[in-house]
């Protein structure tokens, strides 16, 4: 599609993803699609049907990407934010999945189903997302009348030390490529890196649907089906949108929209003014970080250039999951049950806004539109926040079956146990 003028453009891609995203907040809330409630059934009750959907839309995603690069419809190597830079800041995507999984654990849902829970009348979640919006801001803009954000003062310092400009931190690795698979692992099975992103993405990405069809928990519920192909398929459907749909006819040149956003000879208006809008690139679904951009918004006095295509994914999903509550009748408020649950959600905020941002993204943004691109970090981020995610449920059920036996300690102790990372004899519970 080409556009005369880039304002037309940018409503396009905006329209597009706001239409992705309804029909995304819509089908999760009706197949109840959930990464925090996929790892709790698997750890609580052996149910693998709710994971094995997150892993069809994680391959749905993994091998339209391929696709897609390999007939050169898009290209993944320059995105926001950038899954596949040569800097891999491995203890960033570590702690930060850590913390998010055991964030979502505490707020009933990681940053995807916060709003899908806010669309259906969730007053908790708004809570929630208050909390992580704060965090998410502040970590990537600074303080007022200051130079100095919270990652600055809380996380750099020690995941990316430097001296003389050189990174010294132990946490971060150096590559001398990009830190997909295909980049890492093309020269070792004789390939160029495109033709290895191609195989890689479709090897996986075929596995992983074998592994999801494989299962009876899976293929006998049309919700899990239906929720992991839609989730997949937004993902690919905004990754399409912003790298390939809309280009903008700039002086007899054709230029696609992220080109032309970040061109050096971009036009002022009339008080010159910059009137550039602010991250438009290649990208697709991610929760966090945009849930920061809705605070900027609101501080920019909803000025049109601050209206980021994560900010009006995130729109759509609530939107779309107001629709499905309406139409289902299932929309209903609910509050805190006492001064203790509106702790654990506040406290689980505020983990999933820090670990959030450090990770790079949440289960939506790393474990599947970074896994998607075959990035090392984001197959990183993504274990980490299930192990949180698991560690946490399991820690909990501990404490609540055997309470006040059940010290942290004890439970986490045997916890770790029960996932065979310690000897069974170290166990200071009884297995449930």
């Amino acid at each position: 599609m080409i556009f005369e003028s880039f304002f037309s453009a940018h409503s396009t891609v905006l329209w597009a993803t706001f239409g992705i995203a309804f029909i995304l907040g819509a089908v999760v809330h009706k197949t109840n699609f959930c990464t925090m409630g996929a790892v709790s059934d698997m750890v609580n009750i052996g149910d693998s049907g709710r994971i094995r959907a997150w892993l069809f839309a994680i391959a749905v995603a993994m091998i339209g990407v391929a696709v897609m690069e390999a007939t050169g419809v898009a290209s993944m190597d320059s995105t926001l934010p950038p899954y596949r830079g040569s800097t891999l800041v491995w203890g960033e995507y570590i702690l930060g999945g850590l913390m998010f999984g055991v964030g979502m654990t505490m707020g009933s849902g990681c940053a995807n189903k916060t709003l899908i829970r806010m669309g259906g009348g969730n007053l908790k979640s708004i809570i929630v997302f208050s909390v992580i919006a704060v965090i998410a801001f502040y970590m990537l803009n600074p303080f007022p009348d200051s130079d100095q954000t919270l990652f600055s003062l809380l996380f750099e310092p020690w995941t990316r030390a430097t001296v003389d400009g050189e990174i010294t931190s132990p946490l971060t690795a150096s590559l001398s490529t990009k830190q997909d698979l295909g980049s890492l692992f093309g020269p070792l099975l004789s390939m160029d890196t495109a033709t290895a992103r191609l195989w890689i993405g479709a090897v996986l990405g075929g596995l992983l649907v074998l592994f999801a069809i494989k299962s009876s928990d899976f293929r006998g519920s049309f919700d899990n089906i239906l929720g992991g192909l839609v989730v997949g398929a937004a993902v690919l459907g905004i990754w399409y949108v912003t790298a390939h749909l809309v280009n903008i006819d700039a002086d007899g040149e054709s230029m696609s929209w992220s080109q032309y956003a970040s061109a050096e000879n971009w036009d002022l208006n009339e008080d010159d003014s910059d009137t550039r809008p602010r991250d438009a690139g290649v990208q697709s679904l991610t929760f966090i970080n945009p849930t920061g951009q809705a605070m900027r918004l609101v501080y920019k006095d909803f000025d049109f250039a601050y209206l980021t295509v994560g900010l009006v994914a995130l729109f759509g999903v609530i939107v779309g999951s107001f629709f499905w509550a309406l139409i289902s009748r299932s929309f209903r408020f609910e509050w805190f049950v006492d001064i203790k649950d509106f702790l654990n959600h506040v406290l689980g905020g505020t983990l999933m806004g820090f670990g959030g941002v450090l990770a790079l993204g949440c289960t939506i943004g790393q474990g599947i539109t970074g896994v998607s691109t075959l990035a090392l970090g984001s197959f990183m981020a993504l274990a980490s926040i299930v192990f949180g995610s698991a560690m946490t449920m399991k820690i909990q059920y501990y404490k609540m079956v055997y309470e006040d036996e059940a010290t942290f300690f004890r439970s986490f102790v045997t916890a770790l146990a029960d996932f065979r990372l310690l000897p069974g004899g170290m166990r200071r519970l009884e297995a449930i």
